[in-house]
């Protein structure tokens, strides 16, 4: 089981430069006398397709060589590592299977579509993603870019906290959404190499805490029926990322639906930009006192996307 290191988020740094954005590290007063501390908002619902999934496709896609990439890219998503995916797929000039849940958001599937990607649908449980993405596999030979469960991706995101540091200087403690755990592997991989001494804690809805009890329980448990607002966070922790998490973070804590979308509304009234409920789970935890310690200190939160269906707000 391949673990990815510093030196290969560095490499897909410079891989991604010339395609994805380096989104900017916000802050706000209004939500530093909220919380008590200092928050460094990384803005990755400005980076492309609107969340940072963009930096780890592009990176796995980026990577393959030329006889590879020209049988396509395969991937199996509920929507921003599908959209990211896509766009990926039509920068390197191969295609994109995308096996997308019924349920997924229709923003989300809009926005694939739009990238070329082609769309195959699937019951909205892992079972059937994997089936129809299997099958998928063996009709096209293409190459499958899991949305998580990849170093190549892993490394990708870690290049978020890599330049969160450059941004930011020294942080106490940094917060990131946890789903199936790509984003924060490559969060963990990157701090703890350059910042050990910077607390890394994950956040995840309450009604979807897989990753806190599977960090309790000491292995990995699946998502159950989760329940929450949080559409980009329903899928259970691989062993790859498992096994990252487990060996650095200090914690796992919950954002109740009911935080999370009150701090979605704090960001958007008091930062003027947009995120998706997944991106406010970090500002949640804090609103709800879930993390100890952090009255005065230099916080880093990850914004992980800002790709929110408008048609509930807009039906002209």
């Amino acid at each position: 089981m391949e673990i990815p290191t510093l030196e290969q988020v560095r490499a897909a740094a410079a891989r991604i430069a010339p395609h994805a954005h380096r989104t900017p590290v916000l802050t706000c007063r209004a939500l530093d006398k909220i919380t008590g501390a200092r928050l460094h908002f990384k803005c990755e619902n400005l980076q492309k397709v609107g969340a940072f999934k963009f930096r780890g496709a592009c990176n796995a896609v980026l990577s393959l060589s030329d006889e590879r990439a020209a049988r396509g890219v395969l991937t199996h998503s509920s929507g921003n590592h599908a959209q990211a995916l896509a766009l990926a797929a039509r920068i390197r000039g191969v295609t994109a299977t995308i096996v997308m849940p019924t349920t997924a958001p229709a923003v989300k599937v809009s926005a694939v579509e739009g990238y070329g990607g082609r769309i195959l649908r699937c019951a909205p449980t892992q079972a059937d993603r994997e089936r129809v993405a299997r099958q998928a596999l063996e009709e096209t030979g293409a190459e499958l870019v899991h949305p998580y469960d990849d170093p190549r991706i892993i490394a990708g995101q870690g290049t978020a906290a890599l330049e969160l540091l450059e941004q930011a200087g020294e942080l106490d403690l940094v917060l990131a959404p946890v789903g199936g755990g790509g984003l924060m592997s490559g969060t963990l991989v990157t701090l703890s190499a350059l910042s050990p001494a910077t607390r890394v804690v994950g956040v995840e809805p309450a009604g979807a805490d897989d990753a806190r009890r599977s960090l309790r329980e000491g292995r990995v448990l699946p998502s159950d029926d989760p329940r929450t607002v949080c559409d980009g966070l329903l899928t259970s922790l691989s062993e790859r990322t498992f096994a990252i998490i487990r060996r650095h973070i200090e914690a796992i804590v919950t954002s109740s639906d009911e935080a999370t979308l009150r701090a979605m509304r704090l960001i958007w009234e008091r930062m003027k930009i947009i995120v998706e409920p997944s991106a406010a789970v970090t500002l949640g935890a804090l609103l709800e006192d879930r993390i100890p310690g952090v009255r005065g200190k230099r916080l880093g939160l990850i914004l992980s996307g800002g790709n929110v269906s408008l048609d509930r707000f807009f039906s002209f």
